[in-house]
């Protein structure tokens, strides 16, 4: 049996085939038209892509950039990487809008916001981004247009914030960690009552926090609390936050940022 053909079956194919020829006629001029178009579409994006391209090549950057100060030096937009380009955002009088998480805009966001006029700009990186009939230099410090009120509202509840307000140290050892290799636990355990609050979540390591368990600090005499807990305002966690500076700033931020510890201000290369 295996692929051979019946003797009537073979005969019918010559049939079947005129058949779709004589009828199909119609058919095969719609492929070939589709197949035209499509080759038409190709050639005209082709030509519209080297047009860009040449008109891209043909920018001038330093017309455009007339007014800005005669040493920057603006790079291609091949060259730059936006995510290493954040843009700090400052409150209308000057100050950061937040310290932890610093509060920093990326490059596109800030861009939009330039544009729509809801920022000023302060200070600009030496790089920017290109069109094909302009070239922007992306702006390292921002400060808005309007001022944002601070610290009237109480702060979010959160994980991070209460590592915060208790400075990622362990409130029964007190023995401070990196964020990963803390967790939070329930004074109260919520077994026995206990709320997901202010006034009843602490920071703790892991270790204690496997060994208080479901247990009230009461029915446990070697751990003890050491900071009872309580809801902060949002100027005691940013005032908290500025222990902690970044791994480095880059330098045009060093006017805009005071932390209480040293820092390692970064530097264009």
């Amino acid at each position: 049996m295996g692929g051979a053909l019946t003797p009537a079956f073979a005969a019918a194919q010559p049939l079947v085939v005129g058949a779709r020829a004589a009828a199909g006629g119609s058919t095969r001029s719609i492929v070939l038209a589709r197949v035209s178009h499509r080759n038409r579409k190709a050639r005209s994006t082709a030509t519209r892509r080297s047009r860009q391209a040449d008109k891209w090549k043909r920018v001038q950057p330093g017309e455009w950039l007339a007014n800005f100060a005669e040493d920057k030096r603006i790079e291609h937009a091949s060259e730059l990487r936006p995510e290493s380009c954040p843009a700090l955002v400052l409150n209308a009088d000057f100050s950061p809008l937040s310290y932890m998480p610093l509060s920093l805009w990326p490059w596109q966001e800030v861009v939009k916001a330039v544009f729509l006029e809801r920022v000023t700009v302060v200070a600009t990186y030496d790089v920017g981004v290109r069109s094909p009939s302009m070239v922007f230099p992306l702006p390292s410090v921002v400060s808005l247009k309007q001022y944002q009120p601070m610290g009237r509202r109480s702060p979010a509840f959160s994980r991070f914030n209460v590592f915060l307000r208790d400075m990622f140290s362990c409130q029964y050892c007190g023995r401070r960690f990196a964020t990963q290799e803390l967790t939070y636990d329930h004074v109260i355990p919520r077994c026995k009552g206990g709320k997901t609050n202010w006034q009843n979540v602490v920071t703790a390591c892991v270790s204690c926090n496997h060994r208080k368990g479901r247990l009230l600090l009461s029915e446990m005499a070697e751990l003890r609390l050491r900071t009872a807990p309580r809801q902060p305002t949002n100027f005691e966690l940013q005032a908290n936050a500025k222990r902690f500076p970044p791994r480095y700033l880059h330098h045009t931020w060093r006017d805009y940022v005071y932390w209480s510890h040293g820092m390692r201000i970064e530097h264009d290369e």
